[in-house]
Protein backbone atom coordinates (compact mmCIF):
# COMPACT_ATOMS: atom_id res chain seq x y z
CA UNK A 1 0.00 0.00 0.00
CA UNK A 2 1.32 3.35 -0.71
CA UNK A 3 1.54 6.18 1.62
CA UNK A 4 2.07 9.94 1.66
CA UNK A 5 1.68 12.38 4.30
CA UNK A 6 -0.74 15.32 3.89
CA UNK A 7 1.05 17.61 3.34
CA UNK A 8 2.26 16.15 0.31
CA UNK A 9 -0.87 16.98 -1.21
CA UNK A 10 -2.06 20.36 -3.09
CA UNK A 11 -3.70 22.39 -0.45
CA UNK A 12 -7.19 22.15 -2.22
CA UNK A 13 -7.06 18.14 -1.66
CA UNK A 14 -5.53 18.55 1.95
CA UNK A 15 -8.70 21.06 2.73
CA UNK A 16 -11.30 18.39 1.08
CA UNK A 17 -9.91 15.52 3.02
CA UNK A 18 -9.59 18.04 6.89
CA UNK A 19 -13.45 18.66 5.54
CA UNK A 20 -14.29 14.83 5.11
CA UNK A 21 -12.82 14.09 8.62
CA UNK A 22 -14.37 17.09 9.90
CA UNK A 23 -17.76 15.84 9.09
CA UNK A 24 -17.56 12.13 8.91
CA UNK A 25 -18.69 12.04 5.68
CA UNK A 26 -16.68 10.13 2.97
CA UNK A 27 -15.22 11.85 0.33
CA UNK A 28 -16.07 10.53 -3.26
CA UNK A 29 -13.49 11.37 -6.52
CA UNK A 30 -14.94 11.11 -9.87
CA UNK A 31 -13.73 10.99 -13.41
CA UNK A 32 -16.49 11.36 -16.30
CA UNK A 33 -19.62 10.60 -13.81
CA UNK A 34 -17.67 7.24 -12.64
CA UNK A 35 -16.07 6.91 -9.02
CA UNK A 36 -12.73 6.29 -8.92
CA UNK A 37 -11.83 6.09 -5.19
CA UNK A 38 -13.83 6.87 -1.56
CA UNK A 39 -11.71 8.55 1.08
CA UNK A 40 -13.53 8.08 4.03
CA UNK A 41 -11.91 9.25 7.58
CA UNK A 42 -11.19 6.74 10.28
CA UNK A 43 -13.22 6.70 13.47
CA UNK A 44 -11.30 6.34 16.52
CA UNK A 45 -13.80 5.35 19.25
CA UNK A 46 -12.24 5.54 22.10
CA UNK A 47 -13.75 2.66 25.10
CA UNK A 48 -15.18 3.95 28.42
CA UNK A 49 -12.65 2.34 30.85
CA UNK A 50 -15.52 1.55 33.29
CA UNK A 51 -18.44 0.63 32.35
CA UNK A 52 -17.80 -0.60 28.83
CA UNK A 53 -19.96 -3.48 29.33
CA UNK A 54 -23.16 -1.61 31.18
CA UNK A 55 -26.37 -3.51 30.78
CA UNK A 56 -24.75 -6.19 28.25
CA UNK A 57 -25.41 -9.15 30.98
CA UNK A 58 -28.76 -10.91 31.13
CA UNK A 59 -29.94 -12.91 33.98
CA UNK A 60 -31.88 -16.24 32.34
CA UNK A 61 -32.73 -18.38 35.23
CA UNK A 62 -32.02 -19.02 38.85
CA UNK A 63 -28.70 -19.37 39.96
CA UNK A 64 -29.33 -20.90 43.28
CA UNK A 65 -30.74 -23.58 41.67
CA UNK A 66 -29.04 -26.92 39.59
CA UNK A 67 -28.50 -27.00 35.85
CA UNK A 68 -29.70 -30.13 35.72
CA UNK A 69 -31.60 -32.90 37.26
CA UNK A 70 -28.24 -35.27 37.40
CA UNK A 71 -26.60 -32.91 39.43
CA UNK A 72 -27.57 -32.43 43.37
CA UNK A 73 -25.97 -29.23 44.93
CA UNK A 74 -25.95 -28.19 48.28
CA UNK A 75 -26.60 -24.44 48.93
CA UNK A 76 -25.36 -22.51 51.86
CA UNK A 77 -28.20 -20.14 53.08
Amino acid sequence: MTQITLAELPETVQNLIKQAQKTGEPLTIIQNGVPLAIISPINKSKRAAFGAMKDSGQITGDIVEPTSNLVTWDVLL
